[in-house]
Parts: structure tokens; sequence; C-alpha cells
């Protein structure tokens, strides 16, 4: 009962502020889902090196935070929380790469791994193993273990980063701006099935490893440590499988954008 007068009041709040774009309204609305930024801050800070501080991701994400309630419209039947994590994880990375604090060497490995991926996944059509990925890399299984987890800490790769938009390369945008909301009509709902369907079709092609940390990760909201249980193996061995993963999916939709 109290969970529903809260949601409620929500609604009421959402109502209000977008009617009259009241700044004591958006307070209340911020400090509402200030969680949301404590949340994503904390889960990029687990993949990223120590001297990155805690409370630099919390006041960048701050701004995303700010960014999805200024632009977000409750008629169009989307979910705000998933909305607002995208725009405060992405407010995160844009000042983490501004500062450009990503080795260079960790850059070249990553699109070292990108190339043979895009390779290989083509004379193949499916996803290669790591056994067939390293030396079309120019690496050896652990070598290429290694730079996975590398470029995992890094932050370079998550499914709800972005992706590059193919009429500018210097232009970019977060996933689920690839998917048109239900308000857009038939062209709209033709694009957001096109777009599930390259991704059933990217996910199909990985083995059964693959899916499961992709499922246990985004849907069920699960740690890699939790991962790393179910399935049997290291949390660091999650994370390699799962930064593999989401390149291999980055890929099919830089290349069906770029189509």
């Amino acid at each position: 009962m109290v969970a529903l007068e809260a949601d409620t009041r929500v609604d009421e709040l959402w109502r209000e502020y977008v009617a009259t774009r009241d700044h004591e309204l958006r307070n209340q609305l911020l400090v509402y889902y200030s969680h949301l930024v404590k949340y994503v801050a904390s889960r990029l800070a687990s993949n990223l090196p120590q001297n990155v501080e805690h409370a630099d991701l919390v006041s960048n994400g701050f701004f995303g935070l700010i960014d999805a309630v200024d632009r977000f419209d409750p008629d169009r039947g989307n979910k705000f929380e998933t909305y607002a994590m995208q725009r405060i994880r992405g407010a995160i990375l844009d000042e983490l790469r501004s500062n450009d604090w990503v080795p260079r060497s960790v850059r070249q490995k990553h699109r070292a791994i990108e190339k043979a991926m895009t390779k290989l996944e083509g004379q193949l059509g499916r996803t290669p193993t790591d056994a067939e990925l390293a030396p079309e890399a120019g690496m050896t299984v652990a070598q290429l273990h290694n730079a996975l987890t590398q470029i995992s800490n890094a932050g370079l790769v998550a499914l709800d980063e972005v992706v590059t938009s193919a009429s500018s390369r210097s232009e970019s945008l977060a996933l689920i701006d690839t998917l048109p909301d239900r308000s857009d009509g038939p062209s709209g709902q033709y694009e957001r099935r096109e777009m599930k369907e390259i991704l059933a079709a990217a996910i199909d092609s990985m083995s059964d490893r693959e899916k499961w940390v992709l499922l246990l990760y985004y849907f069920e909201r699960f740690t890699l440590a939790d991962i790393g249980k179910v399935l049997n193996v290291t949390e660091s061995r999650v994370c390699q499988i799962h930064t593999k993963a989401v390149m291999q999916l980055r890929l099919h939709l830089q290349r069906r954008l770029a189509d």
C-alpha cells in the first residue's frame, strides 16, 4: 500500500512537472531518483582503476540524471529508470573519455580483437571461440583473456554503452536511442522489431556461456561474482566472457547502422 501511494505521488509529480516545468518539482524528482546515480556509479566503479574517485563518478552521473529528467516524456510509455540509467552512465563515460585515461596499449588491443572478430565471424558465420580468436588477434589464449580483462577494467565496452553512428564517426548514441518508442508510428515499430532481430541473431551465434552471462548480468541484474557461482567459474573469467560477448554485439550494431 505504501509503495502504491509512492508510485501514485511520483506519477503526479511527473504530470505536474511536464505541465509547468516548475523548478521545485524538478528538484523533487531529482531527489527521488538520486539513488540511480549511486547505483550506476558503483556498478561502473567496480570495473575501473582505483585511482578513479567514486565521488567524481557520482558527481558526473548527476548531470546525466538532470538531463534525463529534463528530456523524459512520460507519455511515450517508456520506463524512466531505464532511460535515466542510460543517460547517467553516458554522462560518466563522457567525462572519463574527455580525460583520455585509457592506456594506448589497451586501446590497441581492443582494436586488434575487434578486427579479428569481424574477420572470423565473416569466415565462420558465428562468434569465434577464444582458441580461434587469439591467433587472429596476434595473441595467445592467455594473452587474449588478459586483454579482455584490461578492456573491461578500462570501461571500453558495455551493452548499454554507445555505438558509433554511420553518419558521423564523431557522433555516438546509447543503445536505448537506437530503439524507437511506441509513439513513433508504424515505421518506428518496424525499426524496433528489426533491431531486436539483429540483437537476437547476434546472441544466437554465441556460446551458451556467453548467452547466460548477458542474460544474468543485464536482465537478472546478477553481479559478476554471482554469475561466476552459477557457471562455476571465477569472477575474472566471467568478466572476460562478458567483455567478448558485448564487443560482438556492438560490432553487429555498428555494421547494421553503417548499412
